[in-house]
């Protein structure tokens, strides 16, 4: 994994002056509540158990979902949009605002497509083409209606195609690099601290606010937001029972890159809309998922998202599925992922070489998609609770954070 080089820093056995904000755990959502607040002229420790990011926030596609969710999450998303964008040019990491493209084969697809861009701000949800799809998909690639050109060079040929929509305001980062590269921004602001290899292990109330045990000693801090993901059962057991909060665990490839193929979009599929929000509000989503279950149950009896996002590197991110439990087994059944990567050569109408494999896990609950809750006077527990952390992240640590300022 390239991880920038981040020195560890121990926590001192001996408690010293209490920061004002103490975040537990170096994901993207716990970095994005430290930025908000270092940026505001807070005080800020960051504790984190692992050496550097292994979760979550380095096993996604590196998509902001902003367009594909509705409500609240609309709101949060596009708040978390404009300081994804902000904290990108100030902390150095890539960011890109090529949007995503929707693939449609049927015309049940485009219903649900012609559906959102009716409701949404014209613009924002463009309906297009196949060949429109596949200029916004290849206009750097020579191959255009088929898979080589007269010149013999390989590139994306987007078969199939009855049309698309262009969402115009997602956003793309690289999730093998983007959370060691705010750590490392973050790491040499005045007035943070960041702690690896440490553990928060508990939280009393002090004089000046919280005292957060660790296995490094004791931190104190005016306030503490526990940003663990799916693991708040490690701390909070009977919390994550009331929410009942699940470990989704998901079935990922990366792929080589295939000769000529260049694409700048997240690109997502019929089971992509059968997933967020904005898509299964739409009336016509019912006949997609009926159309779905019909000529491709497979597709839904392991939950796919079939979509796939290429890194400025040129390789190519997969995937994926959706199980869930309490406790995720590790194993990974080479069906699922053989599906999931078959359904993504077709779209892209080009074999691809698999060169990594890996499981991603999130927290999931039917309750509510996020969870936000003060467990005791100074403590705030906030996990996004719905596959969406890092479309979120900077919205929702904007709210929570805006409040101590």
């Amino acid at each position: 994994m390239n991880n920038p080089s981040i020195p560890t820093t121990a926590a001192s056995s001996t408690i010293g002056q209490p920061s004002d904000v103490l975040i537990v755990g170096a994901g993207i959502v716990g970095l994005a509540h430290a930025a908000h607040a270092v940026s505001n002229g807070l005080t800020v420790t960051i504790v984190e158990r692992d050496h550097h990011a292994v979760g979550a926030s380095v096993r996604n596609f590196g998509h902001c979902c902003i367009t594909a969710q509705s409500g609240e999450l609309y709101e949060l998303a596009q708040t978390s949009r404009k300081y994804w964008l902000e904290f990108a040019e100030r902390a150095g990491f890539w960011a890109s605002e090529a949007g995503a493209v929707v693939l449609a084969r049927t015309e049940a697809e485009m219903d649900v497509l012609r559906e959102l861009s009716e409701v949404r701000e014209p613009g924002q949800v463009e309906l297009l083409s196949p060949a429109g799809t596949r200029d916004r998909l290849g206009a750097t690639v020579s191959a255009r209606e088929r898979t080589h050109d007269d010149d013999g060079t390989s590139g994306a040929s987007w078969p199939a195609l009855v049309g698309g929509a262009f969402l115009r305001d997602d956003l793309r980062v690289d999730p093998r690099t983007t959370v060691a590269q705010l750590a490392e921004w973050l790491s040499r602001q005045p007035g943070v601290e960041l702690h690896w290899n440490t553990a928060a292990l508990g939280f009393t109330e002090s004089a000046e606010g919280v005292t957060v045990q660790t296995s490094r000693g004791g931190l104190r801090a005016k306030r503490v937001f526990v940003c663990v993901g799916h693991d708040v059962d490690y701390l909070f057991p009977d919390l994550a029972t009331e929410h009942r909060i699940q470990r989704c665990s998901l079935q990922m490839s990366l792929a080589a890159q295939p000769s000529g193929v260049e694409f700048a979009p997240a690109v997502l599929t019929a089971t992509s809309m059968l997933r967020y929000p904005a898509f299964t509000d739409m009336p016509a989503a019912a006949a997609l998922r009926e159309e779905v279950s019909e000529n491709q149950p497979e597709l839904l009896e392991i939950g796919a998202n079939v979509m796939f996002t290429q890194r400025p590197d040129g390789t190519i991110i997969l995937g994926d599925s959706h199980h869930y439990a309490r406790t995720a087994d590790p194993f990974l059944d080479e069906s699922v992922t053989s599906t999931l990567n078959a359904e993504i050569e077709s779209r892209i109408g080009e074999p691809l070489e698999i060169i990594q494999r890996w499981q991603g896990i999130y927290a999931s609950s039917d309750v509510a998609p996020i969870l936000v809750r003060e467990v005791q006077q100074g403590v705030t527990v906030v996990s996004v609770t719905s596959g969406v952390g890092m479309t979120l992240s900077f919205g929702l640590a904007h709210r929570n954070v805006s409040h101590l300022y």
